[in-house]
């Protein structure tokens, strides 16, 4: 169709639209303020960064001093117990749990596969637990 036919047939305020495209070329769509569908599927799809599951549970600096001026001592079971957990956990979407161990109860970043905080029985009475999303009685 030429421009003549266009105008013939052409409504009043409705603009012809570009011609077809040539075969074999990918329609290029203006972009937008967003991130593009090529970045957003390529994230979407790319492999995901480990959850860190089956890796053993580390314990904090912090959670290290507290333990020891607390006198909590955790045995071989008790930590296995724990990294079976964390990957239950971790497997259910949770960031941040509360283990409670026997009459210890332990912040755990599952993220990062390590203990925040740990505090014991008598610590724990009239004490709030913030920023976990979960919690596990071991």
């Amino acid at each position: 169709m030429d421009n003549n036919e266009i105008n013939r047939v052409q409504q009043p305020g409705i603009i012809p639209g570009p011609g077809p495209r040539p075969v074999g070329r990918p329609v290029e769509i203006p972009p937008s303020s967003g991130p593009s569908f090529r970045s957003v599927l390529e994230r979407t799809t790319a492999p995901q960064p480990s959850t860190g599951a089956g890796e053993p549970l580390r314990f904090s600096a912090h959670a290290m001093q507290r333990l020891e001026s607390r006198n909590i001592s955790l045995t071989a079971d008790d930590v296995k117990k724990m990294n079976v957990m964390a990957d239950k956990a971790a497997a259910k979407g949770a960031k941040n749990s509360l283990f409670i161990v026997r009459d210890v109860a332990m912040v755990v970043s599952i993220k990062n596969r390590t203990v925040i905080t740990a505090v014991d029985s008598d610590s724990m009475k009239e004490n709030v637990f913030t920023n976990i999303d979960s919690a596990a009685i071991i």
